[in-house]
C-alpha cells in the first residue's frame, strides 16, 4: 500500500480537508479553500453543520460516559483530529475509557498521531480501513475494546458515503450485531428536506466537483439507521436540537445534518 503522503489528492478538493477548513482547521489545501468557500455561497449557514455536528459529538461522549457508563468507543469515520476528540473528551471524564478510531482518509492517517495521545489508565488505537469492511475492523477493534462488554459505536457523517441504502443499512446493523447488549449507537446523517433547497445545491456542487460522493437521505430515512435499538430523548434532530447546552454558542436552531444516540437492548 502507498505511504500516507502518496495516496494525498491535492487536485481535487475532499471533504475531511473542507470539514476541516470550516472547523478553522489548518489541514487543508488552497483547491479544499475554494470549494468550501464556493460551497458557503450556495448555502450560507453550511460551515455551521461541521460546528454543530462537532459539538453533538461532545455532549453525546459526555452523556454516555458520564451518565451511561460507557466506557469504550469504536469511532469510524473519525474525520481530521481538531479540538474535543473522541478519546479526549471521554478520558477527561473517565481516564480508563479506551477508543478505537477508523478512517480511510490518507491524511487523517497522517495525523493519526494527535488521535494516539492516551491516559496511561486508557488506551486509543487506530485503523486505516473502510468502513464497509467490518469484519477487518472488528477484529483490530477487539485488540484494544473487549466487545463482550458495551461499546458505543460512533458513525458521524460517515454512512453519508455509502450511497446505496441496502448496504448502508447493513453495514451499521452488521456492526451493531457484534456488539453487546448495552451498546450504543451514535449517528449523524446530512438530510434532504423540501424547506432546505439550498443544500441540496451545495450538495450537488460537492458530487460534480468534490470527493468521496455525498448521499443525502430523509430524516425518516435517518431514523431507520436506529430500527431495533432503543432510542435515547429527543430521539433523530438536527444535530442542535440534541441535549442543547445553555452556551452552546449562536448556532442556528436548525441544521440539515440530523443525529441520534441510541442503546442496544
Amino acid at each position: 500500500m502507498p505511504e500516507p503522503a502518496d495516496r494525498i489528492k491535492t487536485s481535487q478538493p475532499h471533504t475531511a480537508r473542507i470539514w476541516n477548513y470550516w472547523l478553522g482547521g489548518k489541514d487543508n489545501y488552497p483547491v479544499d479553500q475554494a470549494a468550501g468557500d464556493h460551497i458557503r455561497t450556495l448555502h450560507p449557514g453550511i460551515g455551521d453543520y461541521a460546528r454543530a455536528d462537532r459539538l453533538f459529538l461532545g455532549r453525546a461522549v459526555r452523556h454516555l460516559v458520564a451518565d451511561l457508563g460507557i466506557r469504550q468507543f469504536l469511532d469510524i469515520g473519525t474525520g481530521l483530529p481538531t479540538a474535543d476528540n473522541t478519546h479526549e473528551v471521554a478520558q477527561r471524564l473517565a481516564p480508563e475509557s479506551r477508543i478505537v478510531y477508523v478512517d480511510n482518509d490518507p491524511l487523517v492517517l497522517a495525523h493519526a498521531r494527535a488521535l494516539l495521545t492516551s491516559t496511561p489508565e486508557g488506551a486509543t488505537d487506530y485503523l486505516d480501513e473502510d468502513l464497509r469492511n467490518v469484519d477487518v475492523i472488528l477484529e483490530h477493534a477487539a485488540k484494544t475494546l473487549d466487545l463482550s462488554r458495551p461499546v458505543a459505536l460512533v458513525l458521524l457523517g460517515v454512512v453519508i458515503f455509502i450511497e446505496e441504502d441496502d448496504e448502508a443499512y447493513g453495514l451499521v446493523r452488521r456492526l451493531m450485531d457484534a456488539l453487546p447488549s448495552g451498546s450504543h449507537l451514535v449517528l449523524s446523517h446530512t438530510i434532504t428536506d423540501p424547506s432546505m433547497p439550498d443544500v441540496d445545491a451545495a450538495v450537488a456542487f460537492w458530487n460534480e466537483n468534490g470527493t468521496p460522493r455525498l448521499t443525502q437521505r430523509t430524516p425518516g430515512d435517518v431514523t431507520r439507521f436506529f430500527d431495533g435499538l432503543e432510542l435515547l430523548e429527543p430521539g433523530v434532530v438536527s444535530c442542535s436540537r440534541w441535549r442543547p447546552e445553555p452556551d452552546g454558542g449562536d448556532l442556528p436552531d436548525e441544521v440539515a445534518m440530523f443525529s441520534g444516540v441510541a442503546r442496544k437492548p
